[in-house]
Formats: C-alpha cells, structure tokens, sequence
C-alpha cells in the first residue's frame, strides 16, 4: 500500500483534540504525518503531552485589529511554503486559511475543517474559501456561496475525540482534584477573537449569582482563559489541559460563555447552559440544544432566564434525561474521526 503524506495545522487547543485521534490512526498505518501550529493558548502543551513533534511557525503576538492579522497571516504564509516545499505532503488539512493558500500555489489539495456558520464568522470565510480544495462541515453549517465545495456529515467536532469509540471517561480524575461526589463546572472564556468583537458573556456579577444558587448543592470549580477577580480565586482549579474532558464528564452541570465547551458537555451528555451573544447564530450549537435537547442557549439580554433555568435543571432527574438526550444523538451521529481518516485516505490514493 502506498504511504503518503500528511500536513496538518492547528491554530487552537480544540483542533489538537480534532485531529489527534485521525493523526495517530494515519501515523499507526505508517503514512507521513507533519504538524504546524500557531501559538494558542495550551496548544503546546497539549502537543507535549502527547509526545506528538510539530513546529510552531508563530511565535509573537498576532495582535487582534484587522491590518494586525492580515500581517500575521502573511507571515504564517511565508513560514508555511518554505516547510511545505521540502516536506512536499499528499494533503494539507486544517481550520485556518495559510493552508488553502499555500494549497493553491504549490498545486496540493487542501482540507478546511470548519463548524462555524460563514455569516458567524465571515472573514475566515473570506480569507480560506475561496481557495480551499473541499471544505469539511457538519451539515447543519451554512457554508454561503462556497456550498459546491462542502463535503458535509452527520456530526460535530466534538464526535471526533469524545465519541465513546474514541473517549473513556477516568473516574480517578475526581480523587486527584478533590472534586467532590457533586460538581459544577463554569467556564469563563475571554472573548477577544475578531469574531467575538461586540459580543459578552458571564460577568462579574452574574458569575457571583451562579455560584450563590450552585454552592447548596455542589462544589463550585472555575476554569478560566481570563483574569479572575480575587473573590473567584477559591474555586479556581487547575490541571494538565489534557484532562479537562475527564473533569468535564464527570460534572453535574457546566455553564460558560465558551462556545466549544458548551458543545464538549452536550455531547458527553452533561447539562450545558451557554451564555453569551453567539446564541441562536451557531448552527451545531442550535441543533443541539434545540432539537437533541442536551443543553441551553441563553443571550446576555435574556439575565433573567439563567437561574431560573439552573434551577429547572438541579430539580429534575437531569442525569437519567440527559443520558437518554446522549443515547439519542449518539444513534444519529457519526464518530467524526474515523469518517476523517476514510476520506482523508480516500483523497490521497
């Protein structure tokens, strides 16, 4: 069987838990597998972690004004050509744009994995699109004018690493972190990407009012991208980011204004409440908790509803409804990975 080679490039934490599944099935048949990245966050880490070699080929700020990124970009485009050329891969797969362009010079197919609607987020649209070979998609997403290059599937991002085919749960987290026999997990995200220009989420003192109502019945644990005020301390928690599905699947409840989280909980069928003003413009999120019901999308302008729904939640049998709510999704969704790997093999031969 011939070998072939394989470039990805992850721009976020969420696509290292994307692709780690598909990479290690390609590098276990022997195929030739290299990773780029632009710093992010933990995503070094997480690569570290997991003993995967990759090459960072951003390693300033990128800034977040326009004319910053579209320096930033080029930049990233230059790095990139000078790896691709000497690697020379079958297939160039990402979430970012460098790739597609890259693609387009050099003549190499190129994969956009994408689950944000085009109208969401629509200068990554602009930027990656129009050059891309296919575009990978949830079916529920709205991809625009670019629909005849969409290879769409019944699924979401989150089904490539927490699909029970790809993902046990370790009860042993609960001991290592003291988290006690009933948690609740908030998220508090930073909400300063470009897309996230106007937008707002868990404030101060809302964040306040949500641990007063949990605190009766669980521990309250924070995990936070942003500075917490020094009140909020106590309930930080830290742990490798290579744990935080295990922490997660084991919480009673999580809420946050970060929209991967919210989608992570719903599909390990814990109780997520989303606040923030993404909601009701993100097609998979939508689909979620809309019509699978694993969850609730709540904007800024509607404080009034959040409690009453916690409370809703806390006074139902919400763990025998929402493992049903997950049984339910998992008989209509794909494991995400597997169908990657079949196509990205599928491209290449």
């Amino acid at each position: 069987m011939t070998k072939r080679k394989f470039l990805f490039y992850l721009g976020h934490p969420a696509h290292f838990h994307l692709f780690k599944n598909v990479i290690r099935l390609l590098t276990e048949n022997g195929d030739s597998v290299r990773i780029l990245i632009k710093k992010k966050d933990v995503l070094e880490n997480l690569l570290k972690e997991a003993n995967l070699e990759y090459t960072n080929i951003m390693l300033g700020d990128r800034g977040d004004k326009k004319w910053q990124i579209a320096i930033s970009l080029l930049k990233r485009d230059f790095e990139m050509l000078k790896i691709v050329r000497k690697f020379k891969p079958d297939l160039m797969i990402g979430t970012s744009a460098e790739i597609t362009h890259i693609g387009k010079f050099l003549g190499i197919p190129s994969v956009v994995v994408n689950e944000d609607d085009c109208d969401v987020v629509p200068l990554f649209c602009k930027l990656a699109y129009p050059f891309a070979t296919k575009i990978l998609a949830p079916n529920c997403c709205r991809i625009g004018k670019w629909e005849s290059k969409k290879i769409g599937y019944e699924g979401y991002h989150e089904l490539a690493y927490l699909h029970p085919n790809n993902f046990t749960p370790n009860p042993e987290v609960i001991s290592k972190y003291n988290l006690g026999e009933n948690y609740f997990l908030i998220r508090l995200a930073k909400l300063n990407a470009h897309h996230d220009e106007g937008r707002s989420g868990i404030s101060k003192n809302i964040a306040q009012k949500i641990i007063n109502l949990l605190l009766p019945y669980g521990k309250v644990w924070i995990t936070a991208e942003r500075e917490l005020e020094p009140e909020f301390e106590p309930y930080r928690i830290s742990f490798p980011a290579s744990e935080i599905h295990h922490v997660l699947a084991y919480a009673n409840l999580y809420i946050g204004d970060s929209q991967t989280m919210a989608a992570e909980s719903a599909v390990l069928g814990i109780p997520s409440i989303r606040f923030n003003d993404f909601v009701g413009e993100i097609s998979y999120l939508e689909e979620l908790e809309n019509e699978f019901m694993l969850g609730y999308g709540i904007k800024t302008k509607d404080e009034s509803m959040l409690l009453p729904i916690i409370e809703k939640i806390l006074n139902s049998d919400y763990k025998e409804i929402w493992k049903k709510r997950k049984d339910h999704l998992l008989q209509n969704k794909i494991d995400v990975n597997m169908f990657m790997y079949n196509l990205f093999k599928e491209m290449t031969n």
